[in-house]
């Protein structure tokens, strides 16, 4: 009798434990979550404030260059450039911070994994050591390229496929 009594109270205190732990789990899990929301957010300012300072470092610098130069030279334009395809990746990743739907935010991705390759070959010099890596760079480049083009597609495609069942299921009375 005391065994089934000692189950029984050992048993109802594991549950009391169980039940404490799962309202402290609950209430940590939102504590941390709201927590990560302000880090994250937090994180969005400063990537929003180091934005506006790459595109006025741009725009100085084509200003400056402009000035001083008249017809910009090459050195000139490939430091445009390069300050250009940098303050584009920014922009993306910024954007990226604001995207809810997982299939978008790794298409956003795939388009900043092209920028940067895209960026990568133009900083690179063409000398014949670097051919290799010149080549496998385009390579991905325009597999990242078509990929990009092809899940755009596919997408519209699928938008149309939604308006068209939307038009054909909500159309009669």
């Amino acid at each position: 009798m005391k065994e089934a009594e000692k189950k029984s109270f050992i048993e109802r205190l594991f549950i009391k434990v169980n039940n404490i732990d799962k309202v402290l789990e609950s209430r940590v899990d939102t504590i941390l979550l709201r927590f990560i929301n302000m880090l994250k957010y937090f994180f969005i300012i400063i990537m929003i404030v180091y934005l506006a300072i790459c595109l006025l470092s741009l725009g100085h610098k084509i200003i400056t260059f402009t000035l001083e130069q008249g017809a910009l030279n090459f050195t000139s334009i490939k430091t445009i450039l390069t300050d250009g395809l940098f303050t584009l990746i920014v922009i993306a990743i910024v954007k990226t911070l604001f995207i809810k739907n997982g299939f978008d935010y790794s298409l956003t991705f795939l388009e900043i994994a092209f920028v940067v390759i895209i960026r990568k070959l133009i900083l690179l010099e063409t000398i014949p050591s670097e051919t290799d890596l010149l080549i496998a760079l385009g390579i991905t480049s325009s597999i990242f390229f078509i990929l990009i083009i092809y899940i755009h597609n596919l997408k519209r495609k699928w938008l149309k496929e939604n308006e068209q069942n939307k038009n054909n299921s909500g159309g009669g009375f």
